[in-house]
């Protein structure tokens, strides 16, 4: 474990316990994997995951317990979109592809974490002007953070949803 960390990427739960944001490495993919499939209907196939980390490895960040357990992570990939902030502009736009936590680590600022070093990287590292994510209109805890974030609904995608839910786009300027 690198041993230069940054206080964006840590959680103390006590005195001995820790939670670190780190790079996603391709050994974390089948753990990844898992926490997708088991908190989100939405489900990929290991090469999409294979794929987003080989293309984008800086803004593939997991959430690693200090006994090396992985309970979160979030993957964004840089596309060059319509801006949805500024009318007829094409931008480097970071898309939040997919985020999890595991249910018994919710609550303690894990996502909020993840989210806010895929912002640094997608915007240093990537150059990205603008975020963009879509997100269930039920999932109201995952849209506050959203909204705590900065980021704004701009649309409603009707039946985004394999199931038929509508989603929020939201987007952010980076």
């Amino acid at each position: 474990m690198n041993l230069l960390i940054n206080l964006l990427s840590v959680i103390f739960l006590n005195r001995e316990n820790f939670i670190i944001i780190r790079n996603a490495e391709k050994d974390d993919l089948i753990k990844v994997i898992e926490i997708n499939r088991r908190c989100l209907p939405e489900n990929y196939s290991y090469t999409f995951f294979e794929a987003i980390l080989k293309d984008y490895p800086k803004s593939f960040f997991v959430a690693e317990t200090y006994e090396g357990e992985i309970v979160g992570y979030v993957m964004c990939r840089v596309e060059r979109v319509l801006s949805k902030i500024s009318s007829f502009r094409i931008k480097k736009s970071g898309h939040i592809i997919s985020i999890a936590v595991i249910p018994e680590y919710r609550g303690l600022g894990i996502g909020k974490l993840l989210m806010l070093n895929a912002l640094k990287s997608l915007k240093e590292e990537y150059g990205c002007e603008e975020s963009f994510l879509e997100v269930r209109v039920s999932n109201k805890i995952a849209i506050k953070l959203y909204l705590d974030l900065g980021y704004k609904i701009v649309d409603v995608l009707k039946s985004y949803y394999i199931d038929g839910e509508d989603a929020y786009m939201m987007v952010k300027a980076l």
